[in-house]
């Protein structure tokens, strides 16, 4: 692995057994290390390979990306190299539109090896139009409110000003790429998608994650679409990871 590509997988455990290569997405504010656990949990012939966004973690003093399209364009080169194999993307909330237009971006490309699935979670379908004015420039206090109402993070993590100095400069970046987001209708992708969400999820409505549908064409010897949900609130994946787990190996074994 180079060292440029290096800086982008991290927590990547390689399987010489694998069959296919699985590319996580984090949430906004979040990094490569939400993952880390996954590939223990899955089985030998899924390798997981967390994607480690610029500004957080070990990345922390680089720029975050505010821009989606400009996130997909620095990405992809770097990505290309390791589509050596089946391979399919997973990205939760700001992932889910990172690892959809990545999709899109590679076959507007015409790249001859398209993934075999997508997982999408706890994001509305990218066809419905934000209908909540943006918070990526509130005032901070108003910022840091918005933050409380997502429950993302501990009342003590929200009250050490210090931590926020380091974070609130990033979820701003994060905010501000996923409502800006502005989608161009296109064909739906020619691989199944799997899209979840969280039966207490104030941020997403059942009706939104079920939009997804249409994103995609096929297979038609297989279940194009897959709708779930789980227990929790918009963060469901870290209580209810073991069911999304067996959720994700189910579906990529039925698209091998």
């Amino acid at each position: 692995m180079t060292t440029k590509a290096s800086s982008w997988f991290q927590h990547w455990q390689r399987k010489p057994q694998a069959r296919i290569r699985l590319f996580c997405f984090p949430y906004a504010g979040g990094g490569a290390a939400l993952f880390r656990t996954w590939s223990e949990h899955l089985p030998e012939d899924i390798e997981v390979c967390p994607v480690q966004l610029p500004g957080r973690e070990d990345r922390l003093l680089e720029r975050p990306f505010s821009n989606l399209p400009s996130l997909v364009d620095a990405l992809a080169p770097v990505l290309l190299p390791y589509l050596d194999m089946p391979y399919a993307f997973f990205g939760h909330s700001m992932g889910s539109l990172i690892s959809f237009e990545l999709a899109r971006y590679l076959r507007q490309m015409e790249y001859s090896h398209m993934p075999v699935h997508l997982f999408v979670s706890g994001h509305s379908a990218p066809q419905i139009p934000d209908s909540d004015p943006p918070r990526y420039h509130l005032p901070e206090p108003e910022f840091i409110e918005e933050l409380r109402h997502l429950r993302g993070m501990s009342e003590e993590l929200l009250q050490n000003a210090e931590f926020l100095q380091l974070l609130i400069p990033l979820l701003r970046a994060d905010f501000a790429l996923c409502e800006t987001y502005k989608y161009i209708h296109d064909k739906p992708l020619p691989f199944a998608i799997s899209a979840f969400g969280g039966l207490q999820d104030s941020e997403v409505t059942h009706d939104e994650i079920s939009a997804w549908h249409v994103q995609t064409s096929g297979p038609k010897e297989s279940k194009k679409f897959q709708l779930r949900f789980f227990e929790g609130d918009h963060f469901f994946i870290h209580k209810e990871q073991a069911a999304l787990l067996r959720a994700i190996s189910q579906d990529l074994f039925n698209a091998l």
